[in-house]
């Protein structure tokens, strides 16, 4: 941080920043934003308020309406006010705060999905054991777990972000500070920052999504094994929902990590950034509403009961 001070400024310069049709791009934006924060606080309300979701299920998936609602939170705003008042600057404490909290919830996001997929596996493969492994102490260790995790590694990497040099730019050809974007742009004191986040993404990335993916080999094994097809249907569905979730959020991570460079590069990797950080946390209470009809029996009796209550 020698030669980059809290006072200096970065400039995110959006691709749709040169287009005419900045007001459509708020728009669209502002309501992706409203319904995820809709969406996500109606499931949490149901699960909070109806006891026949207080399990462990529920509770991850509660988590992860959390965590969606605040990953969006930590981006979309910013670049609202941007697109409405044409200031596309940045402070170096904002920019390092809104990565440190989209380190943060990003990692939250990886833990919790695996947590659920694991939830999965222990229901279908062993049900007998189900409320031992996954007990009420057990799911908060497992809770509690995930976010001093999450901070812990925010935190470090922001350490490590925040002392490098970024003398050869201060114009960020993204959204918002992310890890990429800043890697793009510094020139000197990376060396710990790279070191930091490729074992940031082995421990809290890779292995997560490894161990999922074990899980539902394993659960997918076990369906196959089902003579019933209705047994097969019924078992499938009880975690289906969950792997659409997964495929969406890793596909788009992925889609915005490996991009490889190109004329439109920078192009593509901002649309794949506003489907990862904005449209799929809408997209993932959407999914699990839909195909879950324990969510929409309980939304329907919260419902039916605010009617009843009515005058």
């Amino acid at each position: 941080m020698d030669n980059y001070t809290a006072s200096k400024v970065f400039q995110i310069v959006p691709f749709f920043f040169k287009t005419e049709y900045k007001l459509y791009i708020f728009v669209f934006l502002l309501s992706i934003y409203f319904t995820c924060l809709l969406i996500n606080i109606i499931i949490i309300t149901v699960i909070y308020i109806d006891d026949h979701l207080h399990s462990p299920m529920y509770l991850f998936l509660c988590n992860l309406s959390i965590v969606d609602i605040c990953f969006t939170t930590v981006t979309v705003p910013k670049l609202l006010h941007m697109l409405l008042t044409d200031n596309n600057t940045i402070s170096f404490t904002q920019c390092f705060t809104q990565f440190c909290f989209y380190v943060l919830f990003g990692t939250s996001e990886d833990i919790i999905l695996f947590m659920m997929a694991y939830d999965r596996y222990v229901a279908i493969c062993k049900p007998l054991h189900y409320h031992q492994i996954l007990g009420r102490k057990n799911c908060l260790m497992l809770i509690v777990g995930t976010w001093v995790s999450a901070c812990t590694n925010s935190l470090l990497l922001t350490k490590t972000a925040s002392a490098m040099s970024f003398c050869s730019s201060k114009i960020i050809h993204q959204l918002f500070c992310d890890v990429k974007a800043l890697a793009k742009i510094s020139c000197a004191g990376t060396e710990m920052f790279f070191m930091l986040l490729y074992l940031e993404m082995l421990m809290l990335g890779f292995v997560p999504f490894l161990c999922t993916l074990m899980s539902y080999v394993k659960i997918i094994a076990i369906i196959l094994n089902i003579n019933s097809r209705d047994g097969r249907r019924k078992v499938f569905s009880t975690c289906s929902s969950h792997l659409i979730v997964i495929l969406l959020y890793y596909a788009n991570a992925a889609s915005v990590i490996l991009i490889p460079q190109s004329q439109y590069s920078e192009v593509l990797e901002q649309i794949c950034t506003v489907l990862y950080t904005a449209v799929t946390p809408m997209l993932n209470p959407l999914i699990y509403t839909i195909r879950n009809k324990e969510v929409i029996r309980a939304l329907m009796r919260l419902v039916k009961d605010k009617i009843t209550l009515k005058p």
